[in-house]
């Protein structure tokens, strides 16, 4: 596969050129190469859609934005190659040729091979996106878990299966299109003649118009209603992670395209767990005793306990990982650890007998303070975070 060019390059433009430059040389290079002018060539119509995608991409000050800093690895899963077709040029970039090619949902019909003469326009309705917040517990971050939402939102009408009419004999054909669902017209621009097709303003490029409408929706194929969604959220999520269920967001007028439900992860609180990425945090506090004694205590994990032994001399501040006991991470193998931070708890209050031990063990060689090259080593790392 040959190497992509810059897309710079492709317009003939510098990189701090302005949005105005681009477009001037976007069109330059499109009446260049425009297929009306190199009928049959190959290679003109592949220039033709390098300079569609170049200008796409540099027209959009987001994505130029990424491609300086990234360059095509940053315009996703090809590289940039988005396979533009004749039809999607003159969709999204018509107001270049000065309105010869606009119009939604238009169709070029002027060029052998490239245009859709006779065929209907895609549908021109969308239902709206749902968005909803979803709480997950560690344990369900840890496994994953399936959730079921009961949600209020525009359904398809049982009544009239959607298509708005109040039995099959409501519909006629548009006459305005003749059952096509767009309209063609001839215009003059500075190629010649040419001629567009542009979605029918009369029926919105069904094809058909309703002489008697469904009165449970009033002729709109949707109504309100409550329906119950299922779906699989997998292990890993995090908080502000957003997860889309196609399809079940509000359903379209009329046979159109439904929207989706977006579905906004947020993480309860855990009083024993702290989530730090994959890793999780447990603040362990021992007694004096423990510490110095050593002992073996339980610590709480995703779902459940764990023992861990301390050993004896443990100093405040030690780390005691267990491995594997953290999250996994989201789309990716692997999973982290459990970090449990050990602190000694000082007693703030002592009884008279308690107070005699701890004087009696202030004379003593063992409990003065000499850290050794490891504890210093932890004091001067701990020094350099804070500087």
């Amino acid at each position: 596969m040959p190497e992509k060019r810059d897309y710079y390059e492709v317009l003939g433009v510098s990189k701090n050129a302005s949005a105005e430059e681009i477009k001037k040389a976007y069109r330059k290079k499109a009446i260049e190469f425009h297929p009306d002018k190199n009928p049959g060539n190959k290679e003109a119509e592949e220039k033709f859609k390098e300079a569609a995608e170049a200008y796409d991409v540099l027209s959009t000050p987001e994505k130029r934005q990424r491609y300086d800093r990234l360059g095509h690895a940053g315009m996703g899963a090809n590289g940039g190659s988005y396979g533009f077709s004749m039809d999607d040029i003159f969709s999204n970039f018509g107001d270049i040729f000065g309105g010869a090619f606009s119009g939604s949902g238009g169709h070029f019909s002027g060029f052998g091979g490239f245009g859709g003469g006779g065929r209907h326009a895609q549908p021109t309705s969308y239902g709206s996106d749902i968005r909803v917040r979803v709480k997950l517990s560690l344990k369900d971050v840890a496994y994953g878990v399936e959730k079921k939402l009961k949600i209020k939102k525009m359904v398809t009408c049982s009544a009239c299966l959607g298509s708005g009419a109040k039995d099959k004999g409501s519909t006629a054909t548009c006459a305005t299109c003749h059952g096509a669902g767009h309209v063609s017209h001839v215009v003059n621009t500075m190629l010649g003649r040419m001629q567009t097709s542009t979605v029918c303003p009369k029926c919105r490029g069904e094809g058909r118009i309703i002489t008697a409408p469904c009165p449970a929706c009033s002729g709109n194929g949707i109504v309100q209603s409550e329906e119950e969604i299922s779906f699989k959220i997998p292990q890993g999520m995090y908080e502000g992670m957003q997860l889309n269920v196609s399809g079940k967001g509000n359903a379209a007028r009329r046979g159109g395209q439904n929207g989706d439900l977006l579905v906004v992860i947020e993480e309860e609180k855990n009083e024993d767990l702290i989530r730090d990425g994959s890793n999780l945090v447990h603040n362990l506090f021992i007694s004096v005793s423990e510490a110095a004694l050593g002992a073996s205590v339980e610590v709480p994990t995703v779902d459940g306990r764990a023992k861990i032994t301390i050993k004896a001399g443990t100093q405040p501040g030690s780390i005691l990982r267990l491995s594997g006991k953290g999250l996994p991470v989201v789309n990716r193998y692997g999973v982290g650890d459990l970090l449990v931070y050990v602190n000694v708890w000082i007693p703030k209050k002592l009884d008279k007998e308690e107070k005699k031990v701890m004087e009696k063990l202030l004379t003593s060689e063992n409990f003065k303070p000499n850290p050794d090259a490891s504890e210093k080593n932890f004091m001067d790392r701990l020094r350099k975070m804070f500087q």
